[in-house]
């Protein structure tokens, strides 16, 4: 298994089903993410730092088994952001 660290752009939900296939860009490498695409999809937003573990398919493509997020997540940000908005009523 290979691991890449970057930030991610380009985040499409490319088949919409029980499982969604996600497809994202990390520093320019198409990225597939299709077992644990809804937690991608709340945990990660475009310009947040990821380490991913997986392999390269026969399309040049990397498929994620596993995913990281350095620093906070995209559910972490919002849940701060509301908390500290409902301090201030």
């Amino acid at each position: 298994m290979k691991t890449m660290k970057g930030y991610v752009s380009k985040i499409r939900v490319l088949k919409m089903s029980k499982i969604p296939l996600v497809r994202f860009s990390l520093n320019e490498v198409n990225c597939l993410i299709s077992a644990h695409s809804l937690s991608f999809l709340a945990d990660v937003d475009e310009g947040m730092q990821v380490v991913v573990a997986g392999e390269f398919n026969d399309r040049k493509q990397f498929v994620v088994r596993k995913y990281s997020v350095i620093g906070k997540t995209k559910i972490m940000i919002e849940f701060e952001a509301m908390k500290k908005d409902l301090s201030f009523r």
